[in-house]
């Protein structure tokens, strides 16, 4: 999934590439090996996800090229039309304002710049539907105890995909909030969706 998200920023090859909610920063690792852009800044709000992150970075040589910075993606700091790009994978669905966050991803974009999102959705297939919802409200919750001794852990990964915006319902939102060229496209049988679109 990761893989078929950075490719779709390919054509415009960017140079600066923004990725949000970065986490442990795999996204961005990934992407300056695909993409070779000059320079790639994650954010996210969790600072000890992003030391993990520029440990990874350190091992791999790039410092230079990735560096990490904690933010808020619905107040950025940085100027307008500053990246050729902005990528986000599996943390839109957490923003607290949806409608603000995208509109501060727009204005840091120049003009042609291209955004692209990774989010997990409700399979719409029906036995792919079933399977699913045996997974997330079964097997997820299950791990998650296991893992960290709260049985209420992982409980709140289905219940926001299910409540998350999906499909075309999305695209509206990124049009609403000034994106154009809107598209999407389902992935494993309606599981991930990606969406991209552009800043005239």
């Amino acid at each position: 999934w990761r893989r078929k998200g950075i490719l779709s920023l390919k054509d415009i090859l960017p140079g600066k590439l923004l990725d949000i909610a970065t986490g442990t920063g795999d996204l961005a690792l990934e992407a300056y090996h695909l993409l070779h852009p000059d320079r790639i800044t994650g954010i996210d709000i969790s600072e000890k996800m992003m030391e993990v992150a520029n440990e990874k970075v350190s091992k791999a040589n790039l410092s230079e090229k990735i560096n990490f910075q904690q933010q808020d993606c619905s107040k950025l700091s940085f100027e307008n039309d500053t990246f050729d790009a902005a990528t986000v994978a599996f943390g839109v669905r957490n923003f607290e304002n949806l409608d603000i966050s995208l509109q501060e991803i727009l204005r840091v974009l120049r003009p042609g710049g291209k955004l692209m999102i990774l989010e997990l959705t409700f399979p719409e297939y029906f036995q792919v539907k079933k399977a699913y919802i045996l997974y997330s409200k079964v097997f997820i919750p299950l791990i998650g105890r296991l893992i960290s001794g709260n049985k209420n852990a992982y409980n709140y990964l289905p219940e926001s995909i299910a409540a998350f915006p999906q499909n075309k319902i999305m695209t509206a939102i990124l049009q609403k909030n000034g994106f154009t060229d809107v598209k999407f496209r389902k992935l494993t049988w309606g599981i991930c969706a990606l969406y991209t679109g552009r800043k005239k």
